[in-house]
């Protein structure tokens, strides 16, 4: 697929030299995910990125080594943790099938954090160093290295802040992934990205990641992805715009507020494996120019 010229990423709440190392849990701060007990044991593994000790939960199967097996990296929101959104998210018990991966986020500052005690993502490219596009970079060279990833269903998803730097995956990193599923984050102005399937769950009542910059920011990935004006019905809340392009995109807008939906996770899967990337000759997607959402509000 070709690229289109749009969005940089960036969401309203907001590091790589591969070294696998099997280290201690970590300490974690809050989240607006409801915690619960894993459904299985789980790996920490540790990067070190620019000088810095990085590290994610990684649930795999004991297939991964020697079968393809889907991988999908999952950001926790800001204040979160990826303890937390493990816990609460339930990727790997969804999908026992697929790697999943929390990785937990650095000191960053916010709209309710401006000191930056809390822990999250990089908003936009070029700021703290790229310290977490770079970090992302170590995650997938180094899980390539460890675990046998089929190439052609890498996917990200996260809530809050992680779903803002979902976003900015898809703008600077897009050309690894099959798909994407934001929650209750947002899109703004940026560079170049490849046209992916997106599935963006939101709630109505959202006052953190406004609701009215969330619609724009997914009006901005349709005319990106070339989709229909007229949706069909996917599930419940949710709508499906399809795309002559084959990179539809679902819309769930549920009647909460930021707090992460509970039925996210099962819509999120639901779509990721209806989507891979094309076998590598398959014709590459045209390109036309969109319009960029307006520039979001301050990050939490």
């Amino acid at each position: 697929m070709k690229k289109h010229s749009l969005l940089h990423i960036s969401e309203i709440v907001a590091g790589f030299v591969v070294g696998i190392v099997v280290v201690a849990p970590l300490a974690y701060a809050q989240d607006d995910v409801p915690a619960s007990v894993p459904a299985s044991e789980s790996t920490t593994i540790s990067w070190e990125v620019n000088g810095v000790k990085r590290e994610a939960i990684v649930y795999a199967p004991t297939t991964a080594t020697t079968t393809p097996a889907p991988l999908v990296f999952a950001f926790h929101g800001h204040g979160g943790s990826a303890k937390q959104f493990a816990s609460g998210g339930k990727f790997q018990s969804a999908w026992p099938e697929a790697i999943v991966v929390y990785p937990q986020g650095l000191p960053t500052s916010g709209m309710t954090d401006p000191k930056g005690l809390k822990a999250g993502w990089q908003g936009r490219a070029g700021i703290e160093d790229d310290r977490d596009l770079k970090f992302f970079d170590a995650m997938l060279a180094g899980l390539k290295a460890q675990y046998k990833v089929d190439d052609r269903r890498i996917y990200s998803t996260g809530h809050s802040n992680g779903g803002g730097f979902t976003y900015l995956l898809w703008a600077q990193r897009g050309e690894n992934f099959a798909a994407f599923g934001p929650s209750a984050a947002g899109m703004a102005r940026g560079p170049t990205i490849t046209p992916r399937p997106l599935i963006h769950i939101a709630g109505e009542s959202d006052t953190v990641v406004p609701i009215a910059f969330q619609t724009r920011s997914m009006d901005a990935a349709r005319s990106l992805n070339g989709c229909e004006s007229e949706g069909k019905p996917w599930a419940q809340y949710c709508t499906e715009y399809p795309s002559k392009n084959g990179t539809p995109i679902v819309i769930c807008l549920q009647p909460g507020g930021h707090k992460y939906y509970g039925k996210a996770t099962e819509l999120v899967v639901r779509f990721f494996k209806e989507h891979a990337l094309p076998a590598a000759d398959a014709v590459p997607a045209p390109t036309s120019p969109v319009a960029s959402p307006a520039t979001p509000p301050a990050t939490r």
